[in-house]
């Protein structure tokens, strides 16, 4: 009975306490300027009718009491194209803000434009209004104008006939979209294409892709994040692929962050000028293709760079083909990998002949071995490599000595990038590289200018950057 007492009378004095403490707390106005985590918040590019993801600004009470923020509000109001949340509440203007002393809190913002340009500049600012006068945190982002292409349950997402796409809009891609047997999509120059979780390019048979990029004017293939980290991080999308008999022409594109990049089954591409990179998978995944690629430049793919099963052919000639991935040890990371088997979908195994040749390259990576072949005995397994920098190692499946497949070229070299590291990715060599001057003459006449347009018939340097 006196336990109960005791703790009956802890309670009420437990609760006395708290609303004494409770009744004591006063906010006052403030006498000091706020201070913010950024004075302007640099939201990145979104898309019209695209919510973006949410950004977050902090705001510091540095004095010595306990304040209350009398406004915060949107100077654009209702009309803005940015929405904030403010202590856990969402709107465009609110009134007697507490905040403790020493304390901080979060405002968070988020975009979702409407866009009557191809690409405008959205401006507002967060105010801040007190006894002490008026403060602001600046708010921008470029938003561009959008065409869509959604697959749901009433709509399949085909293109049905030859379709242009062109650089006035960015191409938003939601599930699959599919170019329909024998048609062809152009896209040219300065063109942007972004896919968002889980969505994917197919091309029909016998369909074509022309992908007509230039310099500093790159077609782009993306996951929708527009945060540039996501840039360097794969599983962004999913990738593009084509099927039996789809053709792929493809000048300055630059294709990145997803789970394979381009996928090719009896299909056939050629591809110049164009940097593939940051896939879960690979990059390039060939069964029994044709593939002609020069100047080409990938890194940082998980399984491979670029593969080829099932046999096929592939002439890759002043191509970079680097491979520094670092997200999961546990996968192999080659640069090429190429096989003349595959195992389908039922579990059998089918194979075919393979022709590879490399010329004036370089296929590195940090891994023992950069190259692995995987031959079948009784079908063709062609290979022949001239005048490149490689990193074949002891596990390759081949042997770099006494290898006449292999002519003029260097084994285990740093082949010194200027910078591998996907975030800030520069695949260019340094002057005092052994890459430098190690190209054939003949084959580099084939690709007079790099990737960037200089001249190279002159002392070439092997890989896709002179």
């Amino acid at each position: 009975m006196k336990l109960k007492l005791l703790l009956g009378i802890s309670f009420w004095m437990l609760v006395f306490v708290v609303s004494c403490n409770s009744d004591d707390i006063t906010f006052d106005s403030p006498s000091a300027e706020l201070r913010f985590s950024s004075d302007t918040l640099f939201c990145d590019t979104v898309y019209n009718q695209t919510r973006s993801e949410t950004y977050a600004v902090k705001v510091y009470n540095r004095e010595d009491k306990d304040i209350s923020i009398p406004k915060i509000s949107l100077e654009g109001g209702a009309s803005s194209p940015y929405r904030i949340n403010v202590d856990g509440t969402a709107g465009t203007e609110f009134t007697n803000i507490p905040l403790r002393k020493k304390d901080s809190l979060y405002i968070f913002v988020e975009i979702a434009p409407v866009a009557n340009a191809p690409e405008a500049i959205a401006e507002d600012r967060i105010v801040f209004d007190s006894p002490v006068g008026q403060q602001h945190v600046t708010l921008l982002s470029v938003v561009q104008d959008a065409e869509y292409f959604i697959q749901n349950d009433s709509n399949p997402n085909i293109l049905t006939s030859n379709t242009v796409w062109n650089n006035d809009k960015a191409k938003v891609i939601y599930g699959n979209l599919t170019l329909a047997e024998g048609k062809t999509l152009n896209i040219q120059a300065g063109t942007k294409v972004y896919f968002t979780k889980n969505s994917s390019l197919t091309v029909a048979k016998n369909a074509t892709v022309n992908v007509s990029g230039e310099l500093d004017k790159e077609v782009i293939f993306r996951g929708d994040r527009s945060d540039t980290k996501y840039d360097t991080i794969p599983m962004n999308w999913k990738g593009i692929t084509f099927d039996e008999g789809a053709t792929l022409n493809m000048n300055y594109a630059k294709v990145f962050g997803g789970e394979t990049g381009i996928s090719l089954d009896n299909a056939t591409a050629t591809i110049q000028n164009s940097i593939i990179h940051s896939f879960q998978n690979f990059g390039i995944y060939a069964i029994a293709s044709v593939i002609h690629a020069s100047n080409l430049v990938m890194n940082n793919c998980g399984q491979a760079d670029f593969a080829m099963l099932k046999g096929g052919s592939a002439d890759l000639n002043h191509c970079t083909l680097a491979n520094f991935w670092d997200l999961n040890a546990s996968l192999p990371a080659y640069s090429i990998y190429a096989s003349n088997e595959l195992t389908d979908g039922d579990g059998n195994t089918v194979d075919g002949p393979l022709h590879l040749k490399i010329r004036n390259s370089v296929v590195f990576g940090d891994k023992d071995t950069a190259m692995y072949f995987s031959p079948v005995s009784g079908q063709t397994f062609e290979y022949s490599v001239d005048s490149s920098l490689l990193n074949i190692g002891d596990h390759s499946g081949f042997s770099f000595e006494n290898n006449t497949s292999i002519t003029n070229s260097l084994n285990k070299e740093d082949p010194k990038f200027l910078n591998y590291y996907i975030q800030k990715m520069n695949l260019r060599v340094a002057d005092d590289s052994p890459a430098k001057g190690l190209g054939n003459i003949t084959a580099a006449q084939l690709v007079p200018k790099d990737i960037k347009g200089m001249g190279r018939t002159v002392y070439p340097t092997a890989g896709a950057y002179q």
